[in-house]
């Protein structure tokens, strides 16, 4: 794609594969437990129409714990975060059928089954839960049902949640190699301040690589519903784009957005460019790891090897932390603190503890057994960009 036609509107209309995340301030309808029907009612049509195409479209949504929060006596105006976690998992228990079930009425008039995927952080870090999840996602898709995920908040702890479902779409759309993420919420993108508080906000249509000016940018969250808010929208970006996937935000307000958006180039919105990207799966889901179960501190020497593409040999790293198996995801940092890399470790925290610092000859001598000449192999790691 040239750069003439690098817009939001040319990337979409190219994408065959999309990930749709739905916000809960478009979810809910006039009442603090029903949703809105009509909005729900014109996307479906908008994503049978995609699906016509050939266009495959998995829906993120948020909406459970603001759908929910009537039946708990939560207040509209006390924000996600200010609620106990308690109180946010039993709001997602009762709104979770509320939104689901609008869902399902919607794509049920159109002849099209919804199913209901619900998903915790652990099961995308996990690799072996990963692939499950992924495979059970491609089979919806190939029978012509449309998913429907949200976080597992019944269950999820507060040490293991995603936290907003921004940041699920696009570990979604990583694990099935997706190449669009759509954000819909109340914003048309990004602006170079909020336009709520700076009429002088500019609106930035494509960010072509994301830097700390963009993320300085970014707003908090609408009180009483959003959990995320620009900046949470901005990290979700990074992440899809370093995997090579683009990301698009834009106001989904008005029904017929999806169809608004595909069929009119002058629509307001923020695409995030995807980024060039040769990783294949098991690295980018490794790239992304939100909750690496150790670090690795290294040396310079090992830093140098690795920047050279060598492996991570015991010799190079000074310290171990956390407590990880074989085959976890383990952040690997400079002297200084720096993240450089994500690996896989070859050993588990105890073996690995005991052979740092030294050569892989002693290997054998010092565990009594004889394993694999690297801590990390450099086809099991992720450099930093």
């Amino acid at each position: 794609m040239t750069r003439a036609v690098l817009t939001a509107h040319a990337v979409l209309n190219a994408s065959r594969f999309l990930v749709l995340k739905i916000g809960s301030v478009l979810i809910r309808g006039k009442e603090m437990d029903a949703v809105n029907t009509a909005w729900m009612d014109a996307l479906a049509q908008d994503v049978a129409e995609l699906m016509k195409k050939g266009i495959k479209v998995v829906i993120v949504s948020s909406g459970g714990v603001a759908l929910g929060r009537k039946a708990l006596g939560i207040p509209a105006d006390i924000a996600p975060g200010a609620i106990r976690l308690e109180q946010k998992q039993a709001a997602s228990a009762v709104g979770q059928y509320h939104m689901f079930n609008g869902y399902y009425k919607s794509f049920e008039k159109l002849g099209i089954t919804a199913a209901q995927v619900l998903l915790t952080m652990s099961e995308t870090e996990n690799r072996r839960l990963n692939l499950n999840a992924r495979e059970t996602l491609y089979t919806l898709l190939d029978k012509g049902i449309v998913p429907v995920i949200n976080e597992n908040d019944t269950v999820s702890t507060g040490e293991i949640r995603f936290g907003d479902n921004d940041r699920l779409s696009v570990r979604v759309a990583q694990m099935i190699q997706a190449d669009t993420v759509l954000l819909l919420s109340t914003t048309h993108g990004l602006y170079t301040a909020n336009p709520d508080l700076d009429p002088a906000a500019v609106h930035i249509p494509v960010i072509e690589k994301i830097e700390d000016r963009h993320v300085e940018m970014a707003g908090s969250a609408i009180a009483g519903l959003s959990t995320g808010g620009m900046k949470s929208k901005i990290e979700a970006a990074q992440s899809a784009t370093r995997a090579g996937i683009s990301l698009i935000i834009a106001n989904g307000r008005e029904n017929h957005i999806l169809k608004t958006l595909m069929n009119d180039p002058a629509r307001p919105s923020s695409l995030f460019v995807a980024q060039k990207s040769d990783a294949g799966a098991k690295l980018v889901w490794l790239q992304t790891h939100m909750r690496p179960k150790g670090v690795f501190t290294i040396d310079n020497g090992a830093l140098k090897a690795l920047k050279g593409g060598k492996s991570l040999l015991p010799v190079g790293v000074r310290k171990i932390e956390g407590h990880f198996q074989r085959g976890d995801a383990i952040e690997i940092r400079t002297l200084e603190g720096k993240k450089v890399a994500m690996g896989i470790s070859a050993y588990d925290v105890g073996d690995a503890t005991r052979i740092i610092g030294k050569n892989s000859g002693e290997i054998a001598a010092i565990l009594g057994y004889t394993g694999r000449d690297e801590l990390v192999h450099r086809n099991d790691m992720v450099l930093e960009t």
